[in-house]
């Protein structure tokens, strides 16, 4: 009867080891997949990069301005050790001079706001605007809910914006 309590304490032990080790795996290859999205050379304050992990499968979500950045996306995801398998569900979003003009108006009115320019002093800034269609959606992380509010109020400014979704988070 020890003996069977022995062993069943070493095979759960070792099960927990394996589970922790797994953690480990799944954290690093979370920061991996981060900083090479962040790393590519034409991503910027007009995109966005979402990403789920599932094992070695890394889905890939949200949206870009150029075609480019979504092949390169999964192009350096798919180099990175431990991932089999990469689902490109990244959207690229369509042309449109008045896309692009609400992009410019945005970010002046955002990032001009005294409240708000310390955000564009990132090496990526961390407020994302994505504008399809004249709508506008805001991505990304702020450190307080009244930036939060601001960058909201901001972006409802932008003449030729149908609507605004604010998806920023605050940091804890």
């Amino acid at each position: 009867m020890r003996l069977q309590s022995v062993l069943l304490f070493a095979s759960l032990a070792a099960a927990g080891l394996n589970a922790a080790e797994m953690s480990r795996g799944q954290e690093r290859l979370e920061k991996e997949v981060r900083h090479e999205l962040v790393m590519l050379p034409y991503y910027g304050v007009f995109d966005n990069f979402a990403f789920r992990i599932e094992g070695d499968q890394v889905t890939l979500l949200g949206q870009v301005t150029r075609p480019t950045l979504k092949t390169a996306a999964e192009r350096v995801v798919k180099d990175i050790e431990g991932v089999e398998g990469v689902d490109n569900r990244i959207e690229v979003l369509p042309l449109s001079p008045n896309d692009d003009r609400i992009r410019l108006a945005a970010y002046r009115a955002i990032y001009g706001h005294g409240a708000l320019n310390r955000y564009a002093l990132m090496a990526v800034p961390s407020i994302h605007i994505i504008v399809k269609n004249g709508d506008v959606t805001l991505e990304g992380v702020v450190a307080r809910e009244a930036d939060r509010n601001i960058a909201n109020i901001q972006a409802n400014s932008v003449p030729g914006v149908f609507s605004v979704t604010n998806n920023l988070r605050v940091e804890n």
